[in-house]
């Protein structure tokens, strides 16, 4: 059980540098549903960032540091595919596809375009 959410304990969103982990509830809750939906855990590369540390590894966005992002490990085609698939029934609608990770952000929210793309 974790401390977030029934799959989700804080210490998985911790910043690297700062040891903080300042998440937004709404995007702790919608990940948990898509979680849920995807029936497979889905490990978490990167949660909150602190601006050192965002800016250390070369983002300029701010969607980590609002704690309304995360970025999940995925290694394979099939896990890709059920994760992408339940984080859209989930209502995520912003998307990003790199070789071994998914990043999912809420910035729509709060006025960033609908997107997805591939890093």
């Amino acid at each position: 059980m974790g401390d977030l959410s029934l799959h989700f304990d804080r210490k998985e969103f911790e910043c690297l540098d700062c040891h903080e982990a300042f998440m937004d509830m709404d995007f702790i809750n919608r990940l948990e549903e898509a979680r849920t939906l995807g029936g497979i855990p889905f490990q978490i590369n990167s949660g909150y960032r602190c601006k050192k540390h965002n800016k250390e590894v070369g983002s300029t966005s701010n969607n980590h540091t609002s704690g309304r992002a995360a970025d999940i490990q995925c290694l394979l085609g099939s896990a890709r595919r059920l994760i992408i698939n339940a984080l859209i029934q989930a209502g995520f609608n912003r998307l990003g596809i790199g070789k071994t990770y998914l990043h999912v952000d809420i910035m729509d929210a709060y006025g960033s375009p609908k997107s997805y793309w591939v890093y």
